[in-house]
């Protein structure tokens, strides 16, 4: 009977969050697609203890404006389908929408963990995943002799995922709620290596201006003597970046000269940079044809296939346009595309709330997750995937959440507490252990 009652402390509803939350976090950039199977599984339980009624549907005021949003681009997409006369043979492709309107039933479970706790959680998890990731990039790079894709299966992805992992340990590092910076700060260091590795050049551009957007939003902490020490760690970052990524950086810059000097010189579209720009020319003519609406999330492989022929006389297939607003504008029109815009808008707005009135380390915390993905999504969906990848998906429903909970929400009552017995209230394993522990000073 003690071991049987062990197991069941192993699997109450706290607890099951925090491996929820450990795996939402640490997968990505290692594991790839685990995240996915993690949160999809997670809404669709969500879901079941909603209706089963041993969750309460948990309505915030900064989640709701969100959940709207949200919501609104996946209709603005079935709507295109609609009015195009392809449901039925789009279904398959509106399928993926599912994790997005899950945003409103996980945020309803997820927010039964402490602040605290959970804040504590993402922050270990994230710098476990940027160790993981650089000692997957080092293997693929050294061994394989490719460009690093970590368990993603996809450079670009696996360099995006781990931006967050690496802003996350940043933020935590100099906010003050977790003590052990050198680990965060070696992480961090570790993690921008292996996307130094991973050849994505636009990540490195979105690496750049969410730490900087990190460092101001911090700037209140970094004077005197603070101010010195971070000043000495980023050239120190910097030179440990330079002699390690020198190779790489220098060759994918030499790549993107030359695939330049191809495109205006010779009108080359089979480069890189040259089928961005072929992509982009297919992608507005396909959006002048119907702006309103769009095409339909299922014409996007046959547009762009046709177009390369049509326009370019090649014969290249690809799933999106390289820019995450043309492939809105193409698939949904100018609803998808302003649907889509309006869910970064609403985030950032919240973000912005709190970072203005609130002081506390905590909702300061998840404002700075909620930039940090925002900044990450929209520079690398300029020239690549802004969201309708499986592992993009999930991870941003995770940021999301997570920090629109951390920053303006507020913590749901477990159903099942209000049913434990004095007697029995003490059968309840206590998370309290997990709560992030001040920096020293």
């Amino acid at each position: 009977m003690n071991r049987l009652s062990s197991i069941r402390q192993q699997f109450t509803p706290s607890r099951i969050n925090i491996y929820f939350s450990i795996l939402c976090f640490f997968s990505p950039p290692v594991l790839g697609s685990v995240v996915s199977f993690v949160f999809n599984g997670g809404g669709l339980w969500s879901v079941l203890l909603i209706a089963l009624k041993r969750r309460r549907f948990n309505v915030d005021r900064a989640m709701m404006p969100l959940t709207i949003a949200i919501y609104a681009y996946c209709a603005s997409n079935v709507l295109a389908s609609l009015v195009n006369h392809v449901i039925v043979k789009d279904a398959r492709h509106l399928i993926p929408l599912i994790t997005f309107l899950f945003f409103p039933i996980s945020y309803s479970t997820w927010s039964i963990t402490q602040k605290a706790t959970l804040v504590r959680i993402i922050v270990l998890a994230s710098m476990a995943a940027c160790f993981g990731a650089l000692l997957l990039a080092v293997y693929q790079q050294y061994r394989l002799g490719i460009r690093a894709e970590g368990g993603a299966g996809n450079a670009i992805v696996f360099a995006e995922v781990l931006c967050l992992a690496v802003v996350t340990c940043v933020a935590a590092a100099l906010s003050g709620i977790e003590r052990y910076r050198t680990a965060l700060i070696c992480a961090a260091l570790g993690g921008t290596v292996a996307i130094i590795y991973s050849g994505t050049r636009i990540v490195w551009l979105a690496l750049l201006i969410a730490g900087i957007a990190v460092l101001l939003i911090n700037q209140q902490r970094l004077r005197g003597r603070n101010a010195v020490r971070v000043l000495l760690l980023l050239a120190a970052i910097a030179v440990t970046i330079a002699f390690l990524g020198f190779q790489t950086i220098a060759g994918r810059v030499a790549f993107l000269h030359s695939d330049w000097d191809a495109l205006a010189a010779h009108g080359d579209h089979t480069t890189a940079l040259g089928s961005r720009v072929a992509l982009w020319d297919i992608g507005l003519k396909a959006f002048r044809e119907m702006p309103v609406f769009g095409h339909g999330v299922g014409a996007t492989h046959v547009l762009i296939k046709q177009g390369f022929q049509d326009q370019f006389g090649m014969d290249e297939g690809f799933s999106h346009f390289h820019n995450g607003f043309l492939t809105a504008l193409v698939q949904a029109g100018i609803l998808g595309a302003v649907t889509l815009a309006a869910i970064f808008v609403v985030a950032a707005r919240n973000a912005a709330r709190v970072l203005r009135d609130s002081a506390d380390p905590i909702e300061r915390f998840g404002a700075t997750m909620i930039v940090a993905v925002v900044i990450t999504y929209l520079t690398a969906g300029m020239t690549g995937i802004l969201i309708g990848h499986d592992i993009l998906d999930s991870v941003f429903m995770v940021f999301l959440v997570s920090g629109t909970y951390l920053a303006c929400g507020r913590q749901a009552a477990l159903v099942e507490a209000r049913t434990v017995s004095p007697a029995n209230s003490q059968a309840v394993p206590s998370v309290e252990g997990l709560a992030p522990r001040p920096a020293a000073r």
